[in-house]
């Protein structure tokens, strides 16, 4: 394998990056991988608390894959035995546990979608249950003596919690040490994370010196806001986009988000670099251009990276159709019903929703239509013999035949 220079190497590794630390070792560490002809151990973990990722995942996944594409070998490190603790990082209460199982569950998922950036053949994966299973309780205590109490409560999480006297449970303080037991098992040569998991990053390079290792360098890379422009992106805040998103409703949700985001969003969703940058943001401070024409770019780019140029360039098409045009888009789905059913059914054998309780939720909000008529009966019963258009939301439509 040939290695380009550091500096070479630093400037793209730099490229949509918060901090590195420290920038020394990491020009250390590249210089000996170069002379030594062996690639660096890059380390990502993830607790799979949730089962589904959007772009705000996809930022420290590129990065990952950019280490890749550089020659060196990436680490998915799956967190089933830490998600069982929960990662205190950035929460005012305790996390909610999850057992081993569910843990599992949400990690096949999360491979799955993770293949879609990630280089899944060189890509090494490993569940951090494995190793930190093993350990015994004369194991802990060795690992809880290399790390003082008082150095735990610098974290912001716990002394907030502390000063307005919201527990903090033993087990917590735990999580960071477990994921620095990830790097020493791994050694890793860096971590990345985002900028809430820097606590933890920097436990890890303190317990890999306590066990004799070189400590690794940490990459953080910004927490992209959601389409609302202020909660971090997120499902739970319903502000997300998908990376399985239907190509139509990446590119709707991206054209939603407020101007002030654009930037933003093109330097660490659509991955753009220090030249296209620059002519961005010229546009953007160019008072005769519509800040909506530079989004609409945004969306193409957003899509294209997910699926194609021939889909982003769909899925404007039907954009228009729906929101500028007030039509309806060629390419819905058609079904052809076997029996009368309910509404509620049909959406989710159609996959227009994903839960009972989410189509009855819908109707009750009036967001789902028929022949744009409000649906407001959750036993609404739709005839075999039926011609007629289901909408729902402002994106998803399904023909009946």
């Amino acid at each position: 394998m040939s290695f380009l220079n550091s500096d070479k190497q630093i400037k793209m590794i730099q490229q949509g990056v918060e901090e590195i630390i420290p920038i020394d070792e990491l020009k250390q560490k590249l210089d000996n991988s170069r002379k030594e002809n062996k690639p660096l151990v890059i380390k990502l973990g993830c607790d799979p608390s949730r089962p589904d990722l959007h772009i705000g995942h996809a930022v420290v996944l590129r990065k990952l894959r950019q280490f890749q594409d550089l020659g060196h070998q990436a680490v998915l490190v799956i967190g089933d035995f830490t998600a069982m603790i929960g990662d205190p990082s950035g929460r005012n209460k305790t996390r909610p546990q999850l057992t081993l199982e569910e843990a599992k569950k949400n990690a096949e998922s999360y491979i799955e979608q993770a293949k879609i950036i990630l280089d899944i053949k060189s890509l090494k994966i490993c569940n951090n249950s494995d190793w930190l299973n093993s350990m015994n309780f004369s194991n802990v205590v060795e690992l809880t003596s290399k790390y003082t109490v008082a150095r735990m409560m610098e974290r912001d999480d716990f002394e907030k919690r502390f000063k307005a006297e919201v527990s903090i449970t033993i087990h917590e303080f735990l999580y960071p040490l477990a994921q620095a037991m990830d790097s020493v098992h791994l050694k890793a040569d860096i971590e990345l994370g985002g900028t809430d998991q820097k606590f933890n990053l920097l436990v890890g390079r303190d317990i890999q010196r306590e066990y004799g290792q070189d400590p690794q360098v940490i990459l953080t890379l910004p927490l992209m806001e959601g389409t609302d422009g202020k909660e971090k992106m997120s499902k739970s805040y319903d502000n997300h986009i998908g990376i399985t998103d239907s190509p139509d409703e990446m590119y709707g949700k991206t054209l939603s988000i407020p101007d002030n985001m654009i930037e933003k969003y093109f330097l660490l969703a659509a991955n753009y670099d220090k030249k296209k940058m620059g002519e961005i943001k010229k546009r953007l401070s160019d008072k005769k251009v519509n800040p909506r024409d530079v989004k609409r770019e945004l969306a193409r780019k957003i899509v294209e990276i997910y699926y194609s140029l021939d889909h982003a360039k769909r899925a404007e098409g039907n954009f228009d159709k729906i929101f500028i045009k007030k039509d309806i888009p060629e390419d819905i789905p058609k079904i052809k019903l076997d029996e009368d059913t309910l509404i509620v059914d049909i959406l989710i054998s159609n996959e227009l929703v994903k839960s009972k309780s989410e189509a009855r939720r819908l109707i009750d909000q009036g967001a789902v239509k028929i022949n744009d008529e409000k649906c407001i009966d959750r036993d609404h019963i739709i005839r075999k013999d039926d011609s007629l258009i289901i909408k729902v939301g402002k994106r998803r439509f399904l023909k009946i035949i």
